[in-house]
């Protein structure tokens, strides 16, 4: 029996794209001989993720899960809208979002978590669906909010079953009020996160670089005046904006007389009690994917076969 090194086993995934455990077991069935583990992965189905890896994926699911004072949200990826109505595709994400409560929130300690039922990891599972289901995916990205005291909502957007969808929201709530009340009013904000989209909490949340974008185009609209006229334009200018992508600021979708930050706090006194909106998150599905020019999948599969 050879001795199988963790080096051989790096080196036949990089060629195959195939889990661990089954390049180690490759190894093993072929006693250390590199290209006959890579033979023999082929002829078990186990080594076509690598073939698929370039293909753009942005089609797929986002998942939103939530225990108690805790939610997760992932996006995985796929090449067609078909593997998204997929069974185990739907089942590896959902249960993906599940461990991510119990993570760390990164991208690579989910990947690395082990997946139920399977002496495997999530990302071992990932390559191992891709040879089984044939198209190239994606574990894309994770987030967790977590609140010591309140509620974190949800929403699905353009939901397929339940928790999975096209746009999924967390919206995270501290507050020692009423719990209900809390829990209406969050997936209230929740979709109006999905409607809206907001670059950030409030102002100090926005990008700095994205302001000097804004602050030059206004600048630039109004050349020509002199600087205490044009400083003045670009601070109002700013207010606005704000206004605009803030979601503390922005007018509340279901009453566009009141902004989110006085729909909350109306709020407290609902609830019982004061109420503070944390963080968000906001997934859309695919969203600044490039996806390549050209035939699509579907046109692609029917090109090979002799059909288009």
């Amino acid at each position: 029996m050879a001795n199988i090194t963790a080096a051989m086993v790096k080196e036949l995934r990089e060629k195959t794209g195939a889990g661990m455990m089954d390049c180690k077991g490759a190894l093993n069935e072929t006693d250390g001989d590199l290209e006959a583990a890579v033979d023999w992965l082929r002829k078990k189905g186990l080594a076509k993720a690598a073939k698929k890896a370039g293909r753009t994926a942005a089609e797929g699911l986002v998942a939103v899960e939530s225990s108690g004072h805790h939610a997760a949200i992932v996006e995985v990826n796929s090449e067609t809208d078909f593997v998204a109505r997929n069974d185990n595709f739907q089942a590896f994400v959902r249960e993906a979002a599940k461990l991510a409560l119990n993570t760390d929130g990164t991208l690579e300690g989910l990947q690395a978590a082990p997946f139920p039922g399977e002496s495997t990891t999530v990302g071992e599972r990932l390559q191992s669906l891709i040879a089984t289901i044939g198209e190239n995916m994606n574990l894309r990205r994770v987030a967790k909010l977590d609140v010591t005291k309140g509620v974190i909502a949800s929403y699905v957007h353009n939901q397929v079953t339940e928790g999975l969808g096209k746009i999924g929201v967390l919206v995270a709530l501290e507050s020692e009020g009423d719990v209900d009340g809390l829990s209406t009013l969050g997936r209230q904000i929740a979709m109006h996160v999905a409607a809206t989209n907001p670059v950030a909490l409030d102002a100090s949340g926005v990008d700095a670089a994205t302001l000097e974008r804004e602050s030059n185009i206004l600048r630039e609209k109004n050349a020509g005046k002199p600087d205490h006229v044009l400083q003045k334009i670009v601070e109002s200018g700013l207010k606005t904006y704000y206004k605009e992508v803030t979601l503390l600021e922005q007018p509340f979708v279901h009453d566009g007389s009141k902004s989110v930050a006085q729909v909350l706090k109306e709020a407290e006194g609902k609830v019982g009690a004061p109420v503070k909106l944390t963080g968000f998150v906001r997934y859309a599905l695919g969203e600044g994917i490039e996806k390549e020019e050209g035939p699509d999948f579907a046109t692609e599969v029917a090109q090979q076969a002799g059909r288009a």
